[in-house]
């Protein structure tokens, strides 16, 4: 599903990315792309601590309710997943080609949209989050696979420039 939709949006959706000649401006780009995956974290964030709140737990360090877990557990989870997107994020920002930095937006937006996925079928129950974990994971697994590939075997005489 994750290929299909990005797909189409590379198709349908009317944008191209700014031309981007040098590293550090597709850096600074991927960065700014990066700023709006972190909207469900943080959404994450404040459901956590008002959960946290409303919680009826007598000790505020005691045991927690299910619903206070469900979501300090999707913000921990969302957290060590954005580091993994963000830094293959910016790795493939230096591989692709002008033509393809589009991609950028796009594969932020399914992270986003797939976290916020994970975050509601996990609310319903676990067995219901395999959909949501694997549009956030299959897609970093894609771009870890193709940095690979595009560190040894594209250009592996720049391996360690």
């Amino acid at each position: 599903l994750c290929p299909c939709l990005i797909y189409g949006a590379y198709i349908f959706l009317p944008f191209d990315a700014p031309l981007l000649p040098t590293v550090s401006a597709r850096l600074v780009y991927t960065l700014r792309c990066a700023a709006f995956a972190t909207f469900p974290i943080v959404l994450g964030m404040i459901v956590s601590g008002i959960s946290r709140l409303c919680s009826s737990a007598l000790e505020p360090f005691g045991e927690l309710h299910r619903e206070v877990e469900i979501h300090r557990t999707y913000v921990s989870q969302s957290i060590h997943l954005f580091i993994l997107y963000f830094f293959n994020m910016a790795v493939l920002a230096t591989y692709l080609p002008q033509e393809l930095l589009k991609l950028i937006p796009l594969l932020t937006g399914l992270f986003a949209i797939s976290r916020l996925i994970f975050w509601m079928s996990y609310a319903i129950g676990r067995s219901f989050r395999a959909f949501g974990f694997s549009m956030t994971f299959l897609p970093l697994l894609a771009m870890l696979l193709w940095n690979l590939y595009g560190m040894f075997i594209l250009e592996p005489e720049n391996l360690l420039s």
